[in-house]
């Protein structure tokens, strides 16, 4: 049921929780980009998503299993591999993969243009939603904030100019997977039971994170810190399962439209955070860029916040991690 469809349903007490969820979902997935970043100090890209996930996923698999609950059958598991490499491979992997050369914070912005591509997606597949003026107007100035942010950088011939533009083509990747991935689980994951297609989703993503590092001969560069396996161990449980959790129980009590708020306030917590505990840059070119990114965003949502909210609890997984994609 569409939260909208019983708000009439929802209790005062409930309604509060609610309120405590969201809040929750802003600080816990504001602050992952901040422990994927530290997790890279001694962690390889693909090694360090691909642990991250499988973990998750087999505390998650416990849980929905010790409740005496089943697991998706093996018909599902094909979708559920396909859901698992758009969401987390190419979601999750491709901005573990930026935040390499992308500043934390930056990168939660960039990963804010998420509805830029669940736009263009939906205006692509036969029953999607049409672009209207106003979509492609927010489109035009979110776009024109990561113009302004790359510009200056494509004129350059500086190595770490040019792996700074592949973390940024990397993060619209990721957005790109998140959009295709959310708009698969619109269509053909509405009636899987949440809990256990998201063990599975994480499992899957996880295993194809692991086999990528396997290919990419990380293993001998992984090494464990106190910092790292601390970052490691609260992605995998309060940032995935806690923000999951949180995140279901604010959409089946709040309005969606106010639950998909956060995605304004993360990368927010995130460049706080960056700055302040890592000490990254964040200039005025930065800041222009995001707040072109942020208007783009606020026209594209206000414009497609009726249709597209009545399909937003389908998807698994939300994109702020990601995550959307964090």
């Amino acid at each position: 049921t569409h939260p909208s469809d019983n708000d009439c349903m929802t209790t005062a007490r409930e309604r509060r929780l609610g309120y405590l969820s969201w809040a929750a979902v802003c600080v816990i997935w504001g602050t992952t980009y901040l422990g994927i970043r530290i997790c890279l100090e001694s962690i390889p890209p693909a090694l360090m998503g691909g642990l991250r996930w499988t973990l998750a996923g087999t505390l998650l698999a416990g849980y929905v299993l010790a409740r005496g609950e089943t697991l998706p059958p093996v018909s599902r598991w094909g979708s559920i591999l396909l859901l698992g490499f758009l969401l987390l491979g190419l979601g999750n992997g491709g901005v573990v993969f930026a935040e390499q050369w992308v500043p934390s914070g930056l990168a939660a912005v960039l990963v804010a243009t998420s509805p830029f591509w669940m736009a263009g997606v939906e205006a692509a597949l036969p029953d999607g939603e049409r672009l209207s003026r106003n979509t492609i107007f927010g489109l035009l100035i979110g776009f024109s904030g990561i113009l302004v942010l790359v510009w200056p950088d494509l004129a350059m011939d500086r190595g770490s100019d040019r792996r700074f533009l592949a973390g940024v083509i990397a993060l619209q990747i990721a957005s790109f997977g998140w959009a295709l991935g959310s708009s698969y689980s619109k269509r053909h994951a509405r009636n899987d039971h949440i809990l256990g297609t998201t063990a599975l989703q994480m499992l899957a993503g996880g295993l194809i994170m692991l086999a990528a590092g396997t290919a990419r001969g990380e293993w001998p560069q992984l090494a464990f810190t106190t910092r790292t396996t601390v970052s490691l161990l609260y992605l995998s449980t309060i940032g995935a399962i806690g923000g999951f959790v949180a995140y279901t129980y604010a959409l089946r009590h709040l309005p969606v439209s106010f639950v998909s708020l956060y995605a304004y306030i993360n990368p927010v917590i995130a460049v706080a955070l960056g700055v302040a505990l890592l000490g990254e840059q964040f200039d005025a070119r930065m800041a222009t860029a995001a707040a072109l990114v942020f208007a783009g965003v606020a026209v594209v949502r206000w414009k497609s916040n009726r249709p597209p909210a009545q399909s937003a609890p389908s998807s698994p997984l939300p994109a702020g991690d990601r995550k959307r994609v964090a």
